[in-house]
């Protein structure tokens, strides 16, 4: 059965003079590569004497670049989206044969176009110490994964947060809670 999430999102500024503004970039689209299909997708963006540039960033998202010749005494932004929610499997993926044990290395071919995501940023000693607990010897490469956020659920407690940013992994570790972004 199919669950459809409509979204309404309006950002509205007011100036009490006109001013300059710089190109404004708006990510208010989701990611093409998502499982989520967009069944409808509106921007509207005013006021109306604007040039707009439709872009991709490095990771597939689209954007939109908006450029306002004049001040303007306003900026609104509305977003009109449908969404299908459609629940999936979380597991209904393929593991490639190299990587079906954990510790592995990446093939040389997407080793190097993966290093920026593998490229840790130091670790401060609580990290240390939790890194130093996990287990290295080889293991299924899927339980390793379900086992060590299994753990990371039952020490940290989940906890709504409606501030932006994300807490360091230092922050998390020493309060034992954090938000789904604080222990991705």
């Amino acid at each position: 059965m199919a669950i459809l999430a409509a979204v309404y999102h309006l950002t509205h500024y007011k100036y009490d003079r006109p001013v300059v503004l710089g190109p404004q970039v708006i990510r208010l689209q989701p990611a093409p590569h998502s499982r989520t299909k967009v069944l409808s997708h509106s921007l509207k963006v005013g006021p109306a004497n604007h040039f707009v540039n439709l872009q991709q960033d490095p990771y597939g998202n689209f954007l939109a670049r908006f450029v306002f010749p004049e001040p303007v005494t306003e900026l609104k932004i509305e977003v009109d989206l449908v969404a299908d929610m459609t629940v999936y499997n979380p597991f209904d993926f393929f593991v490639e044969p190299s990587a079906e044990t954990f510790p592995f290395d990446y093939p040389e071919e997407i080793s190097d176009d993966l290093a920026i995501y593998r490229t840790p940023e130091p670790a401060g000693p609580l990290l240390s110490a939790f890194l130093q607990t996990i287990a290295r010897h080889p293991t299924n490469t899927v339980n390793f994964v379900v086992d060590l956020n299994a753990r990371l659920q039952r020490e940290i407690a989940y906890i709504v947060r409606m501030e932006t940013g994300v807490f360091s992994p230092e922050e998390t570790l020493a309060a034992k809670k954090g938000s789904c972004r604080d222990t991705s």
